[in-house]
């Protein structure tokens, strides 16, 4: 007969091992970085940039990815970023190669400045996905790479809605008439008839942003992988197009009212004949300048608080359910006072005003964790050896959504 026996503590222990809680918990974001702490490798980036003529660009975007990085943490653990700033220099020359190539060939004719945008066109949803890849590759949490699984396929349907608009508003752009002709050697028929078409191309590329909004942010979230979890996004495309309308409507009323007043300032100066130009030229640049600082202030930071929450509170994985609450107020109160203080000090606030703004953003989202974190299968990522997609995506001013 065997004697020895297991506590009751020590076989509940094991238990709970085996069988780690289940019960939802919330995982907190933090964000530790300091402005003092960025200025230092903003202004060091800053110079070598200039010292270099742009071509430490990509070894100053990896530092900055790093500190932003090591200064997010999810559960008390901070991310992590392994890519090679050489191979993101390669990519960097490619893109500045082929933009060279594009502003060269828009030179010698309308037609070959058209066929080389066509090919950009062709070439970016490919450099896109590679950003995506890239950069969740090089990522990692608790030793655990992020992926991206989203098709070649999708990225071309992504951006499609957006596209064929595009391209015909450019392409009547290369080939507007010639100011005071009758017709166009290109055979648009009138400056009437260019003047519509672009008119319709440019209402076409305004319908269709918000579903292009949508797709891109759907094939962006519904890619990203940690480990064995991957996301999925409850995103519909009508929800985009109500946000779109509410913010046009935002900015359309005061816009209205200051382009009102001005008109009316410019009326009233003109009847009491002040007898010096300036005076109603100043009155007409003041509410336009409102208008641009309420759009900038007031209707931007709104599009992308409302934005961020519904986005990430659509997103999730079998495990993971995440939440967004950024305030708009605070975003706008925030971006007032980083452009009021980045004006004064001639720029040298923006260092700090990225620390803020990322604490803000960041710390709006909230994770909800099912199961344990340590049974997630790890992913072996065999990681992306081309970068050039990671310049890319900033190049051509793609948000990564991440």
């Amino acid at each position: 007969m065997d004697h020895t026996t297991t506590p009751v503590s020590a076989r509940h222990a094991d238990a709970t091992t085996l069988n780690p809680p289940t019960d939802p918990r919330d995982l907190p974001i933090e964000f530790t970085g300091s402005g003092s702490e960025y200025f230092r490798i903003w202004i060091v980036n800053l110079l070598l940039i200039v010292v270099t003529v742009g071509l430490y660009l990509p070894f100053a975007k990896a530092r900055r990815i790093r500190y932003f990085y090591a200064n997010t943490l999810i559960d008390g653990q901070a991310l992590a970023f392994h890519g090679n700033p050489w191979k993101m220099f390669r990519g960097f020359v490619l893109l500045v190669v082929l933009m060279g190539v594009y502003g060269i060939a828009g030179r010698f004719s309308p037609a070959v400045g058209l066929v080389s945008f066509i090919a950009l066109c062709v070439v970016w949803p490919a450099l896109w996905r590679a950003s995506l890849q890239f950069r969740t590759a090089n990522t990692s949490w608790r030793g655990l790479r992020m992926g991206f699984d989203g098709s070649l396929a999708g990225a071309y349907r992504a951006v499609a809605p957006l596209y064929l608009p595009l391209i015909a508003f450019i392409g009547l752009a290369l080939y507007a008439p010639q100011p005071g002709a009758a017709g166009s050697e290109h055979g648009i028929a009138s400056a009437e008839t260019f003047g519509f078409a672009i008119v319709a191309a440019m209402g076409a590329v305004a319908l269709a942003l918000p579903w292009f909004i949508a797709l891109t942010k759907r094939y962006q979230h519904s890619g990203l992988r940690c480990a064995n979890q991957h996301a999925r996004i409850d995103l519909p495309t009508w929800r985009v197009y109500g946000l779109c309308v509410k913010t046009l409507l935002m900015g359309a009323l005061p816009t209205v009212l200051l382009i009102g007043l001005a008109t009316g300032l410019a009326m009233v100066s003109g009847w009491r004949g002040q007898g010096s130009k300036a005076a109603p030229l100043l009155l007409t640049l003041l509410p336009l300048l409102l208008t641009y600082f309420t759009w900038f202030v007031v209707v931007g930071p709104y599009a992308v608080a409302r934005l961020q929450n519904l986005v990430w509170s659509g997103t999730r994985s079998d495990a993971v359910v995440f939440s967004s609450r950024l305030p708009f107020r605070s975003l706008m109160w925030l971006t007032l006072k980083n452009w009021t203080l980045t004006i004064f000090t001639l720029g040298l606030y923006r260092p700090f005003a990225a620390v803020h703004t990322a604490r803000l953003r960041l710390q709006a989202v909230a994770l909800t964790l099912t199961g344990d974190v340590a049974q997630w299968t790890a992913y072996a990522s065999p990681g992306m050896q081309d970068a050039t997609g990671d310049m890319a995506g900033d190049f051509f001013g793609i948000d990564m959504g991440l």
